[in-house]
């Protein structure tokens, strides 16, 4: 037995000669005893559940995925009546419907509450790039799953919403048109779209799942951030993941599973569009083409690029309008893989930053009002309506709206950011994650970039 325990257990850890033989040929005993014994700084607030959460949504959606895609005809003439099978006919089949199409809902909320926790708390600087660079890749693999599901029920926001999206490649200069027949498999949207569709969407989730091992595994090397950006110095700043963390992401979830209980019970159809329980019908466009609620900011981006936007002016000698709008739609994502260069400040929380705090707040207002325009005609007055008290018209239209947020939305992340960052004041860091905890509080002596007066204190 003696000889057994040398070999994979660590010292301390009692393990049989079964468990023995099984770790020095796959070390599975080691792997969860690391995962239960890492060391996680002992001050996370609940901000960061949201990752674990997501992990969990991201399993449930692939089962439930899967069970869908046993009862699921992916043929045009089918398409539409197998998922109403599934509602009507299948054991449960409404439940797991309905938890597959809300999990898709509540996956996003989640994954953009984390993308923005991490912006808040500096989670792009060094040493995590790369952990956000492949949390970035994530969400671009989801929004591709989730756009070729929602195309899957055949209805008629689903064939238009394909119709639209794929011919936006149809801008790219030479290559356009070739990628969209590509796309479609040949001429228009028919029933080699759905078959592509159907497959990739069965496949990428499988290929996020191989993503979020990265990603996990990338966070175990450089250890987790923390809300005072500040990197554990001794074992004091930190405390073992199991049981501190596992209980509160366990509540967390609890509380996560609640909403997502609501919607999938008492308003399963609140996030989607009733005429997506029209059977799909080229010769009947409907009469505003909205896709999910997830998409909408982008799909603002995408309209605020007319003739007459000041910002396509500078360039519209070069590229139509329609194809400024995609680069700005897919530029809008793409300009997160470099928020470590574009924030040149040295503090990595915003708890320290009252400058850039402010500008964060006023770009997370900025988004919230972009998803409202991409929900609305861009031709509309826009009217503004709160409980029922009062409805009064801006006197803009929503195309408007839309592109006074959209030059913020840039601005914000060119100009902004590295401006800030630059002639921004931080407040003094604490000299170690236990001080704050232990109620020792920031202290002034910090790092010289931290203390230097900045060119707005001095003004």
């Amino acid at each position: 037995m003696s000889a057994n325990a040398g070999h994979g257990a660590p010292q301390g850890t009692p393990r049989g000669r079964t468990a023995n033989w099984i770790e020095r040929r796959l070390p599975v005993f080691s792997t969860m005893e690391h995962f239960s014994q890492y060391p996680t700084p002992k001050n996370l607030n609940y901000w960061w559940n949201f990752g674990s959460i997501a992990g969990f949504v991201l399993v449930a959606m692939i089962v439930t995925g899967i069970v869908l895609a046993m009862h699921y005809t992916p043929h045009v003439d089918h398409a539409f009546n197998s998922v109403e099978r599934i509602m009507r006919d299948v054991n449960y089949g409404w439940l797991i419907r309905y938890l597959h199409a809300n999990g898709g809902a509540m996956f996003f909320l989640v994954v953009y509450i984390h993308l923005f926790r991490g912006l808040y708390y500096g989670s792009y600087k060094a040493p995590r790039e790369i952990i956000w660079w492949l949390g970035i890749i994530i969400l671009l693999l989801m929004m591709a799953t989730a756009f070729m599901g929602y195309v899957l029920p055949w209805g008629q926001m689903s064939f238009w919403a394909a119709k639209v999206i794929t011919n936006l490649f149809s801008a790219i200069p030479w290559v356009g048109e070739s990628i969209t027949t590509w796309l479609w498999g040949g001429f228009t949207v028919d029933n080699p779209t759905l078959n592509r569709f159907f497959s990739l969407h069965y496949l990428l989730p499988f290929v996020i799942v191989g993503v979020v091992v990265l990603h996990i595994a990338a966070l175990h090397t450089v250890k987790s951030g923390n809300p005072l950006g500040v990197e554990a110095k001794t074992p004091k700043d930190t405390i073992p993941f199991h049981p501190y963390y596992t209980v509160k992401d366990l509540f967390g979830l609890g509380v996560f599973m609640l909403v997502w209980a609501f919607f999938v019970f008492y308003a399963p159809n609140f996030m989607g569009h009733p005429d997506n329980y029209i059977p799909a019908d080229s010769l009947a466009t409907p009469a505003h083409i909205v896709p999910e609620w997830y998409f909408l900011p982008y799909y603002a981006i995408l309209r605020a690029f007319t003739a007459d936007f000041f910002m396509y002016w500078p360039i519209s000698w070069l590229i139509t309008a329609k194809f400024a709008g995609v680069i700005a739609m897919f530029g809008s994502l793409l300009i997160l893989f470099l928020m470590p260069w574009l924030d040149t400040s040295e503090v990595r929380s915003s708890r320290f930053r009252p400058i850039y705090k402010i500008f964060f707040w006023v770009f997370v207002i900025d988004t919230i009002i972009l998803g409202y325009v991409g929900a609305n005609a861009p031709d509309e007055v826009a009217h503004i309506a709160l409980l029922g008290l009062f409805d009064f018209s801006t006197g803009l239209t929503w195309l408007t709206i839309g592109e006074i947020t959209t030059f913020w939305y840039f601005f914000h992340f060119i100009i902004l950011v590295p401006v800030i960052g630059r002639m921004e004041r931080p407040r003094p860091l604490p000299h170690s994650i236990s001080e704050p905890v232990l109620g020792g509080g920031a202290v002034g002596g910090g790092a010289a970039a931290q203390s230097r007066p900045g060119p707005m204190e001095k003004a």
